[in-house]
């Protein structure tokens, strides 16, 4: 990794809620219409993710490790929501961030992520040896 990733490092993700995001279950169908927590979480992974990728050396990438996070708000399709990921710390290879999610009106989410930085190289063995690349 390249120097200069440091606490407080921070990025977001903003997007507007659709009937994508809402709560649907392959075998429930649609439960409730309001922004799913696994969506949620997926955004608050995506702003972690972007946190790092500037300081990650040609031949590197990072791969979600952990992540522990409670939804504390509903969010409605067409509402706006800003996730927002910081640096907490860097552990060795592996990546802490404080993250949060925010609609117009309230705070929704709040929790930490973990990612983990590899050679690009050892991910696409790993990934051939699952048969998900060839």
């Amino acid at each position: 990794m390249r120097d200069g990733l440091i606490p407080g490092t921070a990025a977001e993700v903003q997007l507007t809620v659709t009937e994508a995001m809402t709560v649907h279950f392959d075998e429930l169908g649609t439960v409730h219409p309001v922004y799913a927590t696994w969506m949620m979480i997926k955004h608050m992974e995506e702003a972690g993710r972007k946190v790092i990728l500037p300081f990650l050396d040609a031949g590197e990438d990072a791969v979600g490790y952990a992540i522990d996070v409670v939804h504390l708000a509903p969010t409605p399709v067409g509402a706006r929501v800003r996730a927002r990921a910081v640096l907490e710390r860097v552990d060795g290879r592996r990546i802490h961030c404080r993250v949060e999610a925010h609609n117009e009106r309230e705070k929704i989410a709040e929790g930490r992520t973990v990612q983990v930085v590899l050679s690009r190289a050892r991910l696409e063995a790993r990934l051939r040896e699952i048969g998900a690349i060839r």
